[in-house]
């Protein structure tokens, strides 16, 4: 059985993994988990060898908001200046 929520699932979801933030936004994981990396995506994780967890609503809003400012020829380190 596939360990994977369906759709309806993650969109009701207060937490998703990086997994679903990929199929909330059509964002690279590879990307996301730079952002992540860098700070500038919160998560919340209980234990280090958890997964991380970020705020569903949040998260998305935040993955926006940074692809935008990248489209309008921001850098990383522009981007995390502006980002609250």
């Amino acid at each position: 059985m596939s360990r994977q929520r369906t759709m309806e699932k993650i969109m009701v979801s207060e937490y998703v993994s990086i997994g679903e933030l990929v199929l909330l936004t059509g964002t690279r994981y590879s990307t996301l988990k730079f952002y992540t990396e860098e700070g500038m995506l919160p998560f919340e994780q209980e234990d280090t060898k958890l997964t991380r967890r970020y705020k569903r609503v949040e998260a998305v809003k935040r993955i926006e908001e940074i692809m935008t400012m990248r489209q309008k020829g921001s850098t990383i380190p522009q981007i995390k200046e502006l980002l609250p």
